[in-house]
């Protein structure tokens, strides 16, 4: 059997009645039918009329209620099936699962899974202890985050590096989030020794690896001053110049020395009078990012405009990898555009850095560093091939996030047409008021 057919083959089927809605509420289908689940999509074969095939990409939400299932689709349509009797929860416990799988590899969360099959009843509470879902659960250990996949409900992930708290008590295991945000887990038999040792072994060798890398660069420097840089750096984060000098003055340089190593120390070398220097940060990430199995480093610079008045309110993000392969510089915009402009007081201005600088760290880390999805027009998401990418978007606040601010990217050629674009792509960014606006090379 092809792998294509083992796709199609029924993981469940079920008699039900459906109930097809346009967007204004008009009901356009209904009636007896017989629903299939498969690996990749759902599909309702009425008794007479038209059938009716959907990828779970198609279902934008899940809802129950009084027996019935509602599923919200991307055409704005709604679909609601109903009369499966016994199989009901079957069914829609079906559909959560199958669904959940397709959307971890769609939403950026291909990466290798270090245990899975752990179930747990869980409970997720805000940062100020109220209560926002709890229920049973299985819990998955991947390479850079915890993912609790609920029976009836969408997965939620959650980053190592994100992780302030872990506790466990009674059989009873929590963490706890910067957010404040806080999961309990418990019944979970006698998977709770194994789960927290190997949660724990996961974050250690995060912490591992920031020190190993930290120690090939400041060899003399003693294991104190190495551990709380490495906090500053878990799991691809970049730190920021002042950070790192709070702790080492002769870390900095050597890491600057390193972005010669990876080739993007000349790009660097450009946009760093631009910036606030104690601003700009530098992460690396290491064996972690798919195809990108060597080291990886990169570097965010705030251009503040201050000096440049037709080239701030922007932030460069550049990447190098000791794999090679072509580049390209990104650009985000710190603020709307018609904020900057109002601007009065530099002191503010530095703090609003300063806080963009920590979003859109946080950001890069939520999509596991993928940069596809950022730069894409949303013309291309209609394409096959980024079907996915599409529905990321949708579902992904940070992934959103990334799009809205994204002012464009600036392809590696020459380093004079480099430079070039660059300084018309913040130009550009510093002539119009409209946020929606993008750069492109060579527009009118």
């Amino acid at each position: 059997m092809s792998s294509e057919e083992e796709k199609r083959k029924p993981t469940m089927e079920s008699s039900l009645t459906f109930s097809l809605k346009d967007e204004s509420g008009q009901e356009r289908a209904s009636g007896e039918a017989k629903g299939l689940l498969e690996e990749e999509s759902i599909s309702i074969l009425p008794k007479s009329g038209e059938t009716l095939y959907l990828s779970y990409r198609d279902i934008l939400e899940i809802s129950e209620g009084d027996y019935k299932i509602h599923l919200t689709l991307t055409s704005k349509e709604e679909l609601t099936l109903f009369d499966l009797g016994y199989r009901y929860e079957d069914f829609l416990r079906n559909l959560y699962r199958l669904r959940n799988e397709v959307l971890l590899k769609d939403m950026l969360m291909h990466e290798a899974i270090r245990k899975s099959g752990v179930e747990a009843e869980f409970t997720h509470l805000d940062e100020n202890g109220k209560e926002l879902e709890k229920g049973t659960s299985e819990v998955r250990l991947y390479e850079t985050a915890l993912v609790i996949i609920p029976q009836k409900g969408e997965f939620i992930r959650i980053p190592y590096s994100g992780l302030v708290e872990m506790h466990a008590q009674d059989y009873t295991f929590s963490i706890t989030r910067e957010s404040g945000e806080k999961f309990i887990f418990s019944q979970m038999g006698r998977q709770f020794d194994p789960f927290k040792k190997m949660l724990s072994d996961a974050v250690n060798e995060m912490a591992l690896k920031a020190q190993l890398f930290l120690k090939e660069l400041l060899p003399e420097a003693n294991p104190s001053i190495l551990r709380q840089i490495a906090r500053f750096m878990r799991d691809g984060r970049a730190a920021q110049r002042r950070d790192i000098e709070s702790v080492s003055k002769e870390l900095w340089g050597k890491l600057e020395k390193r972005l010669e190593v990876l080739e993007i120390k000349e790009e660097y070398d450009f946009l760093k009078p631009m910036a606030l220097e104690d601003q700009i940060s530098i992460g690396f990430k290491r064996g972690l990012l798919g195809d990108l199995t060597g080291e990886y480093i990169w570097f965010l610079i705030p251009i503040c405009g201050q000096k440049l008045e037709e080239a701030g309110n922007a932030i460069a993000m550049e990447a190098g990898s000791d794999e090679g392969g072509g580049r390209a510089t990104y650009f985000f915009r710190i603020m709307s555009r018609k904020d900057y402009k109002a601007r009065k007081n530099v002191d503010d201005l530095n703090k609003e850095i300063e806080r963009f600088v920590k979003r859109i760290n946080r950001c890069m880390i939520d999509i596991n560093f993928r940069r596809e999805p950022i730069y894409l027009p949303d013309e291309r998401l209609e394409e096959p091939e980024n079907q996915k990418y599409k529905f990321a978007i949708q579902k992904v606040p940070s992934l959103r996030m990334l799009r809205q601010l994204f002012i464009g990217r600036v392809i590696h050629s020459s380093p004079e047409q480099w430079q070039k674009d660059v300084m018309d792509l913040l130009r550009f960014n510093a002539s119009t008021e409209d946020d929606n606006l993008k750069w492109s090379k060579g527009r009118d």
